[in-house]
């Protein structure tokens, strides 16, 4: 399985960044000490999400205001939408995010 790996001290509590993982563009989320990857890409119209908000737990999309819950990637404004989730895991400071 192919696995994207970056520094765990690249991204503080609260922030959001997005890195390409062999042409996958991957979102990752750190929240209350916990890291999420999901996909990069808005499901709406495909804007990154890179570029709109990270405040509260919630990802909005600057595009269209579509949100998401930073914690599982379900929708919350429309809750039919979610973020593909990527599965990840930390060795020794660095993250590996595991991208098929």
């Amino acid at each position: 399985m192919p696995l994207f790996r970056l520094c765990a001290d690249e991204l503080w509590d609260g922030e959001m960044e997005s890195f390409d993982a062999g042409g996958e563009e991957i979102l990752l989320v750190k929240l209350d000490g916990e890291y999420c990857a999901y996909q990069g890409a808005c499901p709406h119209q495909s804007t990154p999400l890179v570029e709109g908000d990270f405040a509260g737990g919630v990802i909005t999309c600057r595009a269209h205001l579509w949100q998401f819950d930073a914690r599982t990637g379900r929708g919350i404004n429309p809750q039919s939408a979610c973020l593909k989730h990527y599965p990840l895991r930390i060795v020794e400071g660095d993250i590996y995010v595991e991208v098929t």
